[in-house]
């Protein structure tokens, strides 16, 4: 029997998620089990799921939108924009498998994963808390501050900024493999990790002044469009903690597989929160979860990108929507 885990792509939950179900499900079916494989996916518009996905004896999807496939086995996500048609949540409670969850409360997939596994199986592994602990951090953004996420000093910071950056279609089930049995100060001390990581954390610094000049701040809201500046990505931190009074960002970024309109909230802010993100999202393709979301396109369709951007921007900044 073989498994395969899809996952959230270039993301430490995504990656911490495959983790925890993988060292579950090895050591459930360690006798009848061959083999796991882990396979990223993106969001984007339309179906995002491989052609050729659901493939394994046993496949799995984490931290990552539903399939109503009858060859999807087991489900965990704690996205609010879960289902992508009202079809997929009818397929999703008529379901009566007892192994597809859903969580959109929960800070974190990974730490669905742990407390379901528990509850449903009894199952624990305690020296996974640490991964657990940080994918709540990372994903629900539970930063003391802005400093911290853009400083990147912690191990698990380090990981994540890797993941987020590297283009190596090996190295994320080499870290997710990782995950299952080292500390996160472990994994980011690997030669196979300090190496690739290095470059990356001399761009982040870089990227902060990148930031800095194309970022502006208005009625609450920072607008950067980093498109044409040969930056693919940057912290989605940076700009909270250049601006520290802005309510919400909204970012362009390009990069060969897609352009990409990213909204957040701030975090720190002392002014709540009035819009669901998640469902300003949706209504572009996107999706996400009421604090943080994001819309791809295809990398051709960066004017497409700038109106939904500039779309965005005016609705967060009118401040009308009651917060749900």
């Amino acid at each position: 029997m073989r498994l395969e885990i899809l996952h959230h792509a270039n993301c430490f939950d995504g990656c911490a998620s495959a983790a925890l179900f993988g060292r579950w499900f090895t050591e459930r079916e360690n006798d009848r089990l061959e083999g796991v494989t882990y396979r990223p996916v993106q969001h984007g518009h339309g179906e995002v799921f491989p052609v050729d996905a659901f493939r394994a004896d046993v496949n799995a999807v984490v931290d990552f939108r539903f399939s109503p496939s009858p060859r999807l086995d087991w489900w965990f996500d704690h996205h609010a924009s879960g289902f992508p048609t009202p079809a997929d949540r009818a397929a999703f409670e008529a379901d009566r498998s007892g192994q597809k969850f859903w969580d959109p409360k929960a800070p974190s997939c990974t730490g669905f994963i742990a407390r379901t596994l528990s509850g449903r199986f009894g199952w624990r592994a305690p020296e996974l808390d640490e991964l657990v602990r940080w994918a709540d951090v990372i994903d629900a953004a539970r930063f003391p501050s802005a400093a911290m996420a853009v400083r990147l000093e912690e191990p698990a910071l380090r990981v994540m900024t890797l993941l987020e950056a590297s283009k190596d279609p090996a190295l994320q089930p080499r870290i997710i493999e990782a995950m299952q049995r080292q500390p996160l100060a472990a994994i980011v001390a690997e030669p196979w990790v300090a190496g690739p990581l290095a470059p990356i954390l001399e761009r982040h610094v870089r990227s902060i002044d990148t930031v800095r000049r194309q970022a502006r701040m208005e009625r609450g809201v920072v607008f950067a469009d980093l498109s044409e500046t040969g930056l693919e990505a940057a912290n989605k931190f940076i700009a909270y903690d250049l601006f520290p009074e802005a309510r919400y960002t909204v970012v362009v970024s390009r990069d060969p597989k897609r352009t990409k309109v990213s909204v957040g909230s701030n975090p720190w802010s002392q002014v709540p929160r009035t819009h669901d993100i998640s469902k300003i999202c949706e209504r572009y393709g996107g999706g996400g979860h009421p604090v943080v979301g994001a819309v791809s396109l295809p990398p051709d369709r960066l004017d497409e990108a700038r109106r939904v951007a500039a779309e965005i921007t005016r609705e967060l900044q009118d401040g009308s929507e009651p917060r749900p």
